[in-house]
């Protein structure tokens, strides 16, 4: 019997939640008196996973596996989980663990629960905290099947260290055939991507224009930042459609969300509302995003914007 995690990797390098969830794991295996094992997916080095609890690493190399296509990854996520004898597997609540997970949890005839965002506050019976009503509440889900999916929601359990001696051996799956194929990956590079950023600065039509964008960028490069826009302004074209944030696009669980000229229609609040500071600048008071605000400021953000970059610099300068 076993925690089974599958620690994702971009470019063979772990995302921060492939760490969260192990520590997850790790979690779950000492309240279950278990062990943990990580699968990985042409990961470079291992080595990092042992130092948040990961007893043992199997890991899959294969070139078909390079871009992530969801069936082809659950039937390696399911084949690891018979071969280990998992009893819980724990995946990420990303946009691709989401296409994952059920995949999986049918393969396995296990139940599935997405969002959770602490450890199991009973093992008998096996009960979760978990998001609810677009992150407006919360529910505890029991999960009765043999096997269980675990679906943890990023920025909510957290990266803890929980070093340990690890070993590692290679895996051979079949791999499903998907009948999906990819012609073409464009991925932004030398910059902070949205699904692994703990500060997100996010403008919108507020902005009046793409040629405006640049104290965005420089805003979110003194930060350490992504860069994140509203639908209206991927819709327009100011943005790419990659930075489109919300319900409807990319959904946002940061630890500081910065929303700069974006009045805060009900789709995007929803899919940033897991964030857990949000900060608006905007000129119009009653702009429905200041209910859902931690802090305010009623400006023009381009009064308002070039003076924060410079307090910042000499913040930091200091």
């Amino acid at each position: 019997m076993s925690v089974l995690v599958f620690a994702d990797s971009t470019d063979g390098k772990f995302k921060k939640t492939a760490l969260e969830v192990v520590s997850y794991g790790k979690k779950v295996a000492e309240q279950l008196g278990s062990n943990v094992v990580a699968l990985t997916i042409n990961a470079a080095d291992v080595s990092e996973l042992y130092k948040y609890g990961a007893e043992k690493v199997i890991t899959v190399s294969n070139d078909s596996l390079k871009t992530f296509n969801a069936k082809s990854y659950a039937s390696v996520v399911s084949e690891a989980a018979k071969a280990e004898n998992a009893t819980v597997v724990v995946v990420d609540s990303s946009i691709d663990g989401l296409y994952l997970a059920p995949i999986v949890a049918v393969s396995l005839d296990a139940g599935y629960a997405s969002n959770v965002v602490a450890a199991p506050s009973s093992t008998a019976p096996f009960t979760v905290k978990r998001k609810a009503f677009s992150n407006k509440a919360f529910s505890n889900t029991v999960i009765s099947t043999d096997v269980k999916i675990i679906g943890v929601a990023k920025n909510s359990f957290g990266v803890h260290e929980n070093e340990v001696s690890g070993t590692s051996e290679e895996f051979s799956p079949t791999i499903a055939a998907s009948g999906v194929k990819s012609e073409k990956v464009e991925k932004v590079t030398g910059q902070v991507t949205i699904a692994d950023a703990d500060i997100v600065v996010s403008a919108g039509r507020g902005l009046k224009g793409p040629e405006n964008w640049g104290m965005i960028e420089e805003l979110a490069d003194v930060l350490g930042a992504a860069t994140a826009c509203s639908k209206p302004v991927s819709d327009l074209g100011w943005r790419p459609h990659g930075e489109h944030v919300g319900q409807t696009g990319k959904p946002v669980a940061s630890n500081l969300y910065i929303a700069i000229g974006i009045s805060g229609a009900i789709q995007h609040l929803a899919g940033i509302n897991a964030s857990k500071v949000k900060v608006v600048i905007n000129t119009d008071p009653e702009a429905p995003f200041f209910k859902a605000a931690d802090y305010g400021i009623v400006g023009d953000a381009f009064e308002v914007v070039p003076k924060l970059i410079e307090k910042l610099k000499a913040f930091k300068a200091s």
